[in-house]
């Protein structure tokens, strides 16, 4: 399924909303268990400065993960994310809810996960992606693998590809240049 440059470049066009999983996407898939039984995760600060640069871009971006996180929602919550589906059993049925509730179709759509799970979501997004630590099966199946692992900047690197590809990277580097940092 893996796409050509201007293939990749020509779906990136359409896109108006980016979802995300979260586990093995925007962290490393590794989890730190704390002995009171909380948990600790780590985020890459470039992912999250992608995410500010989609919203100011006028994307929609969201999180659709497996398990129930309070890292994620605080995560979430910092970077503006307001689509954040978390414990999801069937990924495909959130992501069939949030494309009715948003308004857009698949074409319009860019879904970045990593494992089995994202699977039925990676066969319907109009831009199906993945980290490079991917496992094989979700590579196999993206239109577009980044150079980055997950949680090492995989995020930032697909905003910057639908960015550039709807003409919108280059304002919103000369917005930083000129000091605007909304």
């Amino acid at each position: 399924m893996p796409c050509d440059r201007d293939s990749v470049e020509q779906k990136a066009r359409q896109i108006r909303l980016l979802l995300f999983d979260v586990d093995g996407v925007l962290t490393d898939g590794r989890l730190l268990l704390h002995s009171d039984g909380t948990e600790s995760k780590q985020f890459a600060i470039r992912d999250g400065l992608a995410f500010v640069a989609a919203h100011r871009a006028g994307l929609r971006t969201g999180l659709i993960s497996g398990r129930a996180s309070a890292s994620t929602q605080h995560r979430a919550a910092q970077l503006g994310i307001a689509i954040v589906h978390e414990n999801v059993a069937a990924k495909l049925d959130t992501y069939e809810q949030v494309l009715a509730s948003e308004g857009v179709d698949d074409a319009q759509v860019a879904y970045m996960g990593d494992d089995l799970p994202d699977l039925p979501v990676l066969a319907r997004a109009g831009l199906a992606c993945a980290p490079a630590d991917a496992a094989g099966e979700i590579r196999a199946r993206a239109h577009w693998v980044s150079r980055a692992r997950g949680g090492e900047g995989a995020a930032r690197e697909l905003v910057e590809l639908v960015l550039r590809a709807q003409d919108k990277w280059d304002a919103l580097v000369a917005s930083y240049l000129n000091g605007d940092r909304r």
